[in-house]
């Protein structure tokens, strides 16, 4: 039994060639006997038509039978109907796939017309509000006539036990990203 192989995220319209994944499998398998590959089921394995069809054929002419959980007489009939079916489900999926890259897209769009915050990390002024506040309440403390450096405000939160995610006092760039945070009610704005 081969087991399973686990390989960076692939998309379902990637041809089987270009997954890495999919190229070691079949390296792997090329001498060792084995004939048949599982997978999860037929719109796992493609959800492009085109990749769908080309990469049963491609499996099929290297002697591989291609069984989908789901569904296991999915690929291995040959019959008139079989193939219709196949090519029916293989552009339900695509369209499935097409559908729902368009609706996350909308609602992405429609949040940052509202001006909302879409993706991407975590700012300090989500995660930790008050660090900011007092970040920038220490920005406007004079030491000898000047303003406290971006270290020396690192250093003064650090005493007063404000350490970043690995327990180490903020960076002087940590610091000068919550300096020009605006701050409503907590949230960034």
């Amino acid at each position: 039994m081969l087991g399973s192989i686990k390989t960076p995220a692939v998309s379902g319209a990637d041809p089987i060639g270009e997954r890495p994944g999919f190229r070691d499998m079949l390296d792997r398998i090329a001498g060792n006997g084995v004939h048949t590959v599982i997978v999860e089921s037929p719109d796992r394995f493609a959800r492009d038509l085109t990749v769908q069809l080309t990469g049963h054929d491609f499996l099929k002419g290297l002697g591989i039978t291609l069984i989908p959980a789901t569904a296991p007489d999915f690929f291995v009939e040959d019959t008139p109907t079989a193939v219709l079916v196949r090519q029916v489900l293989g552009a339900i999926a695509q369209f499935e796939k097409a559908s729902l890259v368009a609706k996350m897209k909308a609602a992405r769009d429609r949040k940052i017309a509202a001006g909302q915050k879409c993706g991407g990390r975590r700012s300090h002024a989500e995660l930790r509000p008050e660090v900011v506040a007092l970040t920038q309440q220490l920005r406007k403390r004079r030491r000898k006539g000047s303003r406290l450096s971006l270290r020396d405000i690192s250093a003064e939160l650090a005493a007063l036990g404000y350490l970043n995610e690995a327990g180490r006092p903020f960076s002087a760039i940590s610091v000068s990203n919550m300096l020009s945070m605006r701050l409503l009610r907590g949230k960034r704005i």
